[in-house]
């Protein structure tokens, strides 16, 4: 092969090397904006708002709280507040997505 040849064949070479590093990163940077924060900032014991045994017992009666049962899924499987829903604390933050921020969440 001529030194001319070789020189096209290596710059085709680089630059292919330089196109797919540019396409990865603006991949990496475009799925990373659009990833939701799926840790939300711990809150202090004084933000905690406290539900007194009364009130849970209202809220179920009424359906206007949802229960979240954050043991694990055999303590669940044993016995669980009718209507609660199982997200064990261990995936407590990749499933959080799933509950309506709206909601009024009771866990236990």
């Amino acid at each position: 092969m001529d030194k001319k040849r070789q020189n096209r064949f290596l710059w085709l070479l680089i630059g292919g090397g330089v196109f797919l590093l540019l396409a990865g990163l603006v991949s990496v940077l475009f799925e990373r904006q659009y990833q939701p924060d799926v840790n939300p900032t711990p809150a202090v014991v004084e933000q905690v708002r406290r539900v007194s045994l009364q009130d849970a017992r209202d809220a179920l009666d009424e359906g206007t709280a949802v229960f979240l049962d954050v043991r694990s899924s055999e303590s669940y499987a044993a016995s669980h507040i009718p209507s609660a829903l199982s997200i064990p604390s261990t995936e407590l933050a990749r499933r959080m997505g799933k509950l309506d921020p709206g909601a009024w969440i009771i866990p236990y």
